[in-house]
Order: structure tokens, then C-alpha cells, then sequence
């Protein structure tokens, strides 16, 4: 082989490993900040996590609106639920709205 196609080749190699690295790290990133927690807006055994002491996560929610149980949302749409009432998706009974925290709302009767 010439030492002009071993560089080629080498730098090939180099160039495939960077840009799968650069994917793969890239991945988690991208996820993470497409979607976000939000508190208060799932109905009851609707919720993708955090339902309270006593729960063991998804689909574990006792109440409607659960104000300790969380569902993934868009990123920036949590802030709409409740206020958005021009789009049936958004809205909430009562004067409930999305939080980015845990609420103590709605949360279930302990027997």
C-alpha cells in the first residue's frame, strides 16, 4: 500500500467514528429537550410517572388531574394547559392548569 491511501483510509476511519459518536451523543439531547414533565393534566391511570407515595409509576394515577403525577408533553405546551381554551387538547375543568412542579391538587384520599 502507498502512504497516500493508508492517509485516506485513516482518515476515512476517523471521520465515520467522529460523526457516530456525534450522533449518538446528540440523541439524548435531542429527546430530553423535546418534551417535558408536566403536573395536573392526565386523567386517572393516564400519567407516564410520579402518581405519589404508594404508586409504583405509569398508569398508576387514582384521580383525574393528579396534581403529583406527571405526563410528557411538548416542550413549552405544559404552560397551555388550562389557559389554551380555544383548543379542546388544552383544556382543564374547573380552573386547573399545567405545572412544571408537583401540585397539591387533586391528589388522592389516603384510606
Amino acid at each position: 500500500m502507498t502512504e497516500k491511501t493508508l492517509d485516506t483510509r485513516t482518515l476515512l476511519l476517523a471521520g465515520s467514528i467522529a460523526l457516530a459518536v456525534s450522533q449518538t451523543a446528540m440523541l439524548p439531547n435531542a429527546q430530553a429537550g423535546a418534551k417535558e414533565k408536566c403536573y395536573g393534566v392526565s386523567l386517572a391511570g393516564q400519567n407516564d410517572c410520579a402518581a405519589g407515595p404508594g404508586t409504583t409509576c405509569a398508569g398508576t394515577s387514582e384521580v383525574d388531574y393528579q396534581g403529583n403525577a406527571w405526563t410528557l408533553v411538548p416542550k413549552g405546551d405544559c404552560a397551555k394547559f388550562g389557559v389554551e381554551e380555544t383548543m379542546a387538547e388544552y383544556e382543564l375543568p374547573g380552573d386547573r392548569v399545567g405545572s412544571l412542579e408537583k401540585l397539591d391538587r387533586d391528589l388522592p384520599v389516603s384510606s
